[in-house]
């Protein structure tokens, strides 16, 4: 197994976090500096791509910053958006990323508790029923929705916050629904994922593989099972030498690298293998 904690671009984030355990700005960048390159988020997604976990420091204090902001002791610092509620849009944030990291934090639970009990409701006769899920968005938030980006749970935060929070026949819908999205998965891949990608050397591929990973988190029964044409076409695509090489174009500096450097071509396909027969084995679990 590969350590890539010890990175040069791990240590190049972890030398900008700020001494409250943030990186500055969460979800939107403003004014980017020298010293203000990435936002939280940023951060926290690289750094668990290089193998951190809540046991180390930089985490550790980033999951506690995280945790002050949702009990209300602390604000992230970014303008507050109007296209939808931004103090649950915030919550959401919040606990998707304190949960990918720790399960132990009773305010994000009952953040993914919430939720869980919309999508139930609005996925309870076996397919997405959009009436039922606002009429109980209204109810367990005790107001109106607002805007099209919060209503549309097609998205990184609540994809990943319900992975273990839903029951079987819920989130065999869901991943059934979000794999005929035309749209995919917002923030991470924006095509339907029920469709391969035509090119395996390209970044869309990379990014298509990304929502795939996201999805292959749900552990309930059957969930897995409907993600399995993706891990034939990787099988597919595997080199002569039973290795996989994505080409030099999918470094996006957020999934690749994961080696300081991809001068040599050994490198960046020991970096695509990796990540790859890491995804093929979750599949198989």
């Amino acid at each position: 197994m590969s350590d890539y904690k010890n990175t040069k671009w791990a240590a190049e984030i972890i030398d900008l976090q700020k001494d409250d355990g943030s990186w500055g700005y969460f979800h939107t960048l403003s004014n980017p500096t020298k010293r203000n390159k990435l936002t939280t988020e940023q951060a926290l997604r690289r750094l668990e791509i290089l193998g951190y976990t809540i046991n180390d420091k930089p985490i550790h204090k980033a999951v506690s910053y995280m945790q002050d902001c949702l009990a209300g002791k602390k604000e992230i610092p970014d303008r507050r958006e109007k296209v939808h509620n931004w103090d649950i849009f915030t919550s959401l944030m919040l606990s998707t990323w304190i949960r990918r990291f720790t399960k132990d934090d009773h305010t994000a639970n009952e953040v993914a508790r919430k939720w869980a009990e919309i999508i139930s409701r609005a996925f309870e006769k076996g397919s997405y029923n959009h009436d039922i899920y606002v009429d109980t968005y209204k109810k367990v938030f005790d107001l109106k929705p607002k805007g099209g980006r919060l209503l549309d749970f097609a998205n990184f935060y609540h994809v990943s916050l319900l992975s273990d929070a839903l029951g079987d026949k819920t989130a065999l819908a869901l991943i059934d629904y979000i794999l005929q999205h035309h749209s995919g998965i917002y923030y991470i891949y924006d095509k339907q994922i029920s469709v391969l990608p035509q090119t395996f050397k390209s970044l869309e591929a990379s990014r298509y593989i990304s929502a795939v990973e996201l999805l292959a988190e749900y552990r309930n029964p059957g969930c897995k099972e409907k993600l399995m044409f993706v891990a034939e076409w990787l099988n597919a695509n595997k080199e002569d030498d039973g290795n996989w090489d994505m080409g030099p174009s999918v470094k996006d500096g957020v999934k690749f690298p994961l080696s300081d450097s991809w001068r040599k071509k050994e490198l960046r396909v020991k970096d695509c293998t990796y990540r790859i027969s890491n995804l093929i084995k979750n599949l198989q679990r």
